[in-house]
């Protein structure tokens, strides 16, 4: 090496294929037979881990896209570039678990001992500060109370029997509104957003803002006991004493339908979050699933022998929990409305039931609040959490994403801590515990955009996705038969020409006119159908605006100049 080759230049390349030459002095090459360490470090590194196969399976979205029926080459290479896309991301994904190799944050028992032998106190004492103020009473004294939590689980609303409301976010203890409506609650229910929601009063279902503004009075809904929220349909629906089903259009005002169950008083009633179908139990153990669209139940399921005293469906629609006069708790599968999957007993009948992100059951039993884990996968031994309340147990109902189970009495509502009873990982643009106003705002207009309409409350959740082929080919044939019919083939036949009277030449002029004479004929009876129709329609149109009533967006529409 001569004086004019950097030596820590040629110590780094000492271990490279690469030639380096002095400008000087040519010829003079810098070879090495192996390769420097810090190269083998970095090929070590980027080695792949292997990835399970199962984590693949379940992330995987089916198999490839054929090529077959593809013509032109530049949308098969566009083809094999998302399928490459696609098995990419499901690698990333599957590759992703590998941080996840933690399970829910459930309490651990030692040898010999049994989770439901810890109190709330002794949890409180064993967990941080900020989980530990979770855990909280609230003595009222205008029971027994009703309650609702949010979708993003940030806000708390409690209505009591004697009139008393109170709206709060329940975390940071910040109340929204208190008041007293100086009449009976049956049931509240929060609406889509944190700002509005509805009381089942004495009489009628009242609308407030979180200043406690009445805001609407819907007469139309009397005497209710139970009331649901479906927040991708924005349907108010209710059960009342008659044994009535209502549905509600909170983005328009209007009611969707409303008709008789025939099934006596609704008292125990409940939502599918999936599809949005309205799950009632009745006297005779029989669980029956109603949607807006059709009369008639869509599903019926004889789950007991004796009345039904609560029922619950998972966050996820998959099962559905129920217990009876007999002691006897089940879990059913609601995809395939089959036989239940687990069953077994309890001391006594559990009036209120609630299923937890996580898949925790809890019941209540008299003043005693129970909650099993897992009991979709094995019938529990015994209870995860035991919890005994001040009073007669009302209302229930686990908080998304947080650990803690709400419950009301006759006496106030108390918060509960169930460790790995919530979802830890939350979508910020489905249900954001932490969103601003204006993200508020945002999600407001979003979820108006993407409003399911109430024709697609169904039991099967896919069948938004499906198109109706067979009423689809019949509004296309009947606008075929209308307005899209081909003009006729003309079967032209001439009669037998006299010897020397005309000639080929002739006959197709003949043939010809006679083509063109039926096509006119054709076009003046399509072009009197046409004005038919749309004179029908102009018709219709006109007496329907003149004797449609007012409607809640006709200030909305352009108004015509005279």
């Amino acid at each position: 090496m001569t004086e004019n080759v950097d030596t820590k230049a040629a110590k780094h390349f000492a271990g490279c294929e690469i030639k380096v030459e002095d400008t000087k002095f040519s010829g003079e090459v810098i070879e090495a037979e192996q390769k420097p360490k810090h190269f083998r470090q970095k090929r070590n590194k980027q080695k792949k881990f292997k990835i399970d196969p199962d984590a693949l399976q379940r992330h995987s979205r089916g198999p490839a896209v054929s090529e077959t029926g593809v013509k032109t080459n530049l949308f098969k290479r566009k083809l094999k570039q998302k399928e490459i896309y696609l098995q990419f991301s499901n690698e990333q994904a599957a590759r992703t678990e590998i941080l996840r190799n933690e399970e829910e944050g459930f309490m651990e028992a030692e040898e010999g001992e049994c989770t439901a032998e810890y109190t709330q106190s002794q949890i409180v004492q064993n967990v941080d500060i900020t989980s530990a103020a979770k855990r909280f009473n609230l003595n009222l004294g205008f029971g027994p109370y009703r309650m609702k939590y949010t979708k993003n689980g940030r806000h708390l609303l409690i209505g009591g029997r004697k009139g008393h409301v109170a709206a709060f976010d329940w975390i940071t203890k910040r109340l929204h509104c208190e008041m007293n409506v100086t009449e009976e609650v049956v049931d509240v229910a929060w609406l889509h957003i944190e700002t509005m929601y509805a009381i089942a009063q004495k009489n009628w279902v009242h609308f407030y803002d979180n200043q406690g503004t009445e805001l609407h009075c819907v007469k139309q809904m009397n005497s209710v006991n139970r009331l649901e929220f479906l927040p991708y349909h924005f349907l108010l629906a209710s059960g009342n004493e008659v044994g009535y089903l209502c549905w509600l259009d909170t983005s328009i005002g209007e009611m969707v339908s409303e008709y008789n169950t025939r099934l006596g008083p609704v008292r125990i009633m409940c939502q599918n979050p999936t599809n949005g179908v309205l799950c009632l139990a009745g006297s005779k153990g029989v669980v029956s699933m109603w949607s807006p669209s059709t009369r008639e139940p869509l599903g019926k399921m004889l789950c007991h022998p004796t009345s039904i005293s609560s029922i619950a469906v998972d966050p996820k629609g998959t099962y559905m929990a129920t217990c009876g006069l007999d002691k006897s708790v089940k879990i059913w599968d609601v995809r395939s409305l089959s036989g239940p999957t687990i069953e077994y007993k309890i001391r006594m009948p559990a009036q209120h039931m609630a299923i937890s992100q996580k898949g925790l059951l809890s019941l209540a039993m008299g003043n005693v609040c129970e909650v099993h884990k897992k009991p979709n996968y094995v019938s529990p031994s015994h209870a995860y959490i035991t919890q005994k309340c001040d009073d007669f147990i009302h209302g229930m109902q686990f908080c998304p994403f947080e650990d803690v189970l709400g419950v009301t009495t006759r006496k106030g509502f108390q918060s509960l801590l169930v460790p790995g009873a919530g979802e830890a990982n939350f979508d910020a643009l489905e249900a954001n515990p932490f969103q601003t106003k204006s993200q508020r705002r945002e999600n407001e207009v979003r979820a108006l955009l993407d409003k399911i309409p109430s024709e697609f409350i169904a039991l099967d959740p896919a069948a938004i996705g499906q198109v109706d082929v067979p009423t689809f080919k019949e509004k296309i044939d009947a606008k075929k038969q209308l307005l899209y019919l081909k003009p006729p083939t003309v079967d032209f036949k001439r009669a037998n020409k006299m010897k020397g009277k005309g000639g080929s030449a002739n006959t197709a002029k003949v043939k010809k006119i006679v083509k063109n004479a039926k096509k006119r004929e054709f076009v003046k009876e399509m072009k009197g159908i046409k004005q038919e129709i749309f004179r029908e329609h102009k018709v219709q149109s006109t007496e329907s605006a003149e004797d449609k009533p007012k409607h809640v967006l006709d200030r909305f529409k352009s108004k015509k100049r005279s």
